[in-house]
């Protein structure tokens, strides 16, 4: 299937496994991640006010295959849906007080520059193909075409540490909407 944009009817449902139970109250350590935008995010550095950081297993590229069993995996479809309902509801976003929105995948660099130019994204993705942000707060992942992705998840982090976070995520394509509900009930 090449169509990102579409969720298959019959995707299972992710179940909350306790993977993101710890996050909420801890500070977010020296990890610096290269942007799309071509700078180097310290997530440690991310400054006092309110930022969005969505984690997700990757975004499908037009012409290549998704790995095999995909939709299969709960919550692993609908990175590219989820990505643009975070571009479409990016200005209210930032009415509603987010200072900035980093989405994060453990793809490159080069695959992440490709989604964020092809989604015509406002704000920057962050390249994490060594699962350093895993590593440093424990980031629940999956096996998949032979490589570990991230589980997704958002993170909202405020004067460096994570005050909130979601997970599991599902539908992906609504989550953008439900951080937006969340920032203006805060």
């Amino acid at each position: 299937m090449t169509d990102y944009m579409s969720l298959p009817n019959d995707l299972p449902v992710p179940e909350d496994d306790g993977a993101a139970d710890h996050l909420e109250g801890i500070a977010v350590g020296p990890i610096v991640l290269v942007s799309t935008a071509g700078d180097p995010v310290d997530l440690s550095r991310l400054g006092p006010g309110l930022t969005v950081l969505y984690v997700y297993p990757m975004t499908g590229t037009p012409g290549v295959a998704l790995p095999e069993g995909w939709n299969e995996i709960p919550g692993a479809r609908g990175c590219t849906p989820e990505s643009c309902a975070f571009r479409d509801h990016y200005a209210q976003l930032r009415e509603a007080g987010a200072d900035a929105v980093y989405g994060i995948s453990s793809q490159d660099l080069d695959a992440q520059r490709e989604a964020a130019m092809r989604l015509e994204l406002p704000y920057p993705l962050l390249a994490d193909p060594d699962l350093a942000l895993a590593a440093e707060l424990r980031l629940p992942t999956f096996e998949a075409g032979g490589a570990t992705r991230y589980r997704r998840l958002t993170m909202i982090v405020v004067a460096g540490r994570i005050e909130h976070v979601f997970y599991p995520i599902f539908p992906p394509d609504a989550h953008a909407g439900e951080v937006l509900a969340w920032l203006a009930d805060r």
